[in-house]
């Protein structure tokens, strides 16, 4: 609302865009902080309006079950189950009632899908038609949508991807089709599944860049460059100051790295680094770099450093004011000015150590130096010199920094932040995801027991991870069985089996394995995605255990019966936490306790 400039390491900005379009349109301002999960909203905040895109991308992610399930070519019944299984599941719904992401993320998540398998059908009748052209784009566009929204979606987004490379190998061998009319096919595909989601993709930071303008606190986190080209901040500083460094120039040096903390190098009052050959106090392999006035000391004086233009584009280009990345490299010794990282003791003031690095270990940011405020003055009185600023080139970094310079930046920024990992209440590793052995407390009434809890259906979840387990057996047992000539499914069936296990088994294995490898503060939210693909599965597995495995009429009402008593179960379970859900009903101490599953649960219970 305030343009100003953040960095939010979950991922690109079109999804906080969204959900800031929904703030603009209702009115909001942009005068509260976010700091606070649960704290109570300032009357000039619209969160009616805030909320509704969660609210309808939860919405539409239940009919648009029921659309996946009827593409898949499986029953109304088995659509309408899964469509109920999605309205009922209650972390799905308390998800999708705040101003989170998850619910938009899991909607064009689906939406990639939907779109996918409606064009892989008019592709064996309708080829090239407008629909066929509609579904196809509407692919890319979601796909890219889901990219943006947060770097998870980027596997889901390769799922569909390599289902139509195998779609599109299938049709290269097509001896029907000609070369022409293969070559347009491939074409469209690549325009659609690939171009399109890279336009798109940039696009979203292209306007993200637009829009926030402003200098904010995010900005020590980026380059000098791209400070200087936002309004406010190291921009006024610089305005007008001389962009060719020159023998005589007052010059601050920041450091490229700009980890742990953004580093500016300086001694206080002194001014110029000075290495001898003793070891740096936390960083013994490296030589110790220093200042001193007093030349009448015993050490030699070694303050000779050559300077080197980093990313010169030629031997005749100059040192320019926060534009040129240059290393120092000692005269003496050949080494290289750099910064270790670490922090000094207190009689260091705790600021960071710079050292001088003699065995290089190849090129390093942390080696790497720009020049930010840059002052030139002829008189030869330092406190003149200082009132004295000569401007030959005029510096405007708005127009020298290109958008592809500042996007590459930010993204490079956004894939290496790294946020508090420090333990929280709540979080949790993704084993605990699949038994439900964790839940968030969102929100407590200031005065009733009224709580909002993110929690799952455990018959849902249960039932959802019990449906992936028989498919992979029954894959296993039918691939056994085929490769002894024995054909249990039609072609048409056992093709459409593949298909329903790739989309929904692959869908939960990219959205939930990664985080297996993630180095990051964990929740249980992040598992939605990968539960909602399992929640797909379940109804169609259903449905093929009694088209296929039930021998007899007996079997299929037995099986059909415990089917119906499942999902009243599932019912049962979402009515029963619904008071958790939707947070408007006060319960008392004893119905808080009996809600209490799982020891690990954490319900919040007043003491009065």
């Amino acid at each position: 609302m305030k343009r100003i400039f953040f960095l939010d390491g979950s991922g690109p900005p079109f999804g906080h865009m969204l959900l800031a379009l929904g703030g603009y349109l209702g009115g909001f301002d942009g005068n509260f902080l976010w700091n606070r999960i649960g704290a109570e909203y300032s009357n000039n905040v619209p969160v009616w309006s805030l909320r509704l895109l969660p609210a309808l991308a939860g919405a539409f992610s239940v009919p648009m079950a029921y659309q996946i399930v009827l593409e898949l070519n499986f029953s109304h019944c088995t659509a309408m189950g899964a469509a109920l299984l999605m309205l009922i599941e209650n972390a799905l719904i308390t998800q999708s009632r705040l101003i989170l992401l998850e619910s938009v993320l899991i909607f064009f998540s689906l939406l990639s899908v939907l779109s996918y398998l409606k064009f892989s059908n008019l592709q064996k009748h309708s080829p090239f038609s407008r629909s066929w052209w509609f579904w196809l784009v509407l692919t890319g566009v979601a796909c890219s949508c889901t990219v943006g929204i947060k770097y998870m979606g980027i596997f889901t987004y390769l799922l569909v991807l390599s289902i139509a490379a195998v779609h599109a190998w299938h049709l290269i061998g097509d001896q029907t089709l000609s070369n022409v009319s293969v070559f347009c096919h491939l074409l469209a595909r690549a325009v659609a599944l690939l171009v399109i989601p890279v336009v798109m993709y940039l696009l979203f930071f292209y306007v993200h860049l637009i829009l926030l303008c402003r200098s904010g606190p995010h900005d020590q986190i980026m380059s000098s460059a791209f400070q200087a080209s936002l309004e406010g901040g190291l921009a006024r500083i610089t305005r007008g100051q001389p962009l060719e460094v020159a023998y005589g120039s007052q010059v601050t040096l920041r450091s490229v790295f700009g980890k742990p903390l953004p580093c500016w190098l300086h001694s206080h009052k002194n001014t110029y680094p000075m290495m001898h050959d003793v070891a740096a106090p936390l960083s013994p392999h490296a030589q110790e770099v220093s200042c001193y006035i007093d030349y009448n000391i015993s050490m030699p004086a070694q303050n000779l450093w050559r300077l080197e233009i980093v990313n010169r584009e030629s031997d005749k280009d100059i040192w320019k004011t926060i534009m040129s990345e240059v290393r120092f490299v000692h005269v003496n010794t050949s080494a290289i000015l750099k910064l270790s990282g670490a922090h000094l003791p207190d009689w260091g003031f705790r600021q960071l150590e710079v050292v001088g690095e003699k065995l290089s270990r190849g090129f390093h940011e942390s080696m790497v130096w720009n020049v930010e405020e840059h002052r030139y003055g002829k008189s030869q009185e330092q406190k003149e010199r200082e009132l004295e600023l000569r401007a030959p080139t005029q510096l405007d970094v708005s127009r020298n920094l290109s958008f592809m310079a500042r996007f590459t930046e930010l993204q490079w920024r956004m894939l290496m932040l790294r946020t508090d990992d420090s333990e929280h209440k709540y979080s949790s590793t993704p084993l605990e995801w699949l038994t439900l052995d964790t839940n968030i407390a969102y929100w407590l009434h200031p005065t009733t027991s009224a709580q909002i809890h993110l929690l799952g259906n455990i018959v849902i979840w249960a039932s959802a991870s019990l449906a992936m387990v028989t498919y992979t057996l029954l894959s296993f047992w039918y691939l056994l069985r085929r490769r002894r000539n024995i054909c249990d499914l039609p072609e048409d069936c056992w093709l459409r089996w593949l298909l329903t296990g790739t989309l929904c088994c692959g869908g939960w294995a990219v959205n939930y394995l990664p985080f297996f490898m993630m180095e990051k503060t964990l929740f249980l939210y992040h598992y939605l995605p990968a539960l909602t693909f399992q929640i797909l599965l379940l109804p169609m597995v259903l449905q093929h255990v009694n088209d296929y495995l039930c021998r007899s009429q007996l079997q299929s009402h037995v099986f059909s019966a415990l089917v119906v008593a499942g999902y009243a179960s599932a019912c049962h379970v979402f009515n029963t936490l619904r008071p958790l859900t939707y947070g408007d009903t006060s319960l008392s101490t004893s119905e808080l306790k009996a809600l209490r599953w799982k020891d690990s649960w954490d319900i919040l219970i007043r003491k009065h």
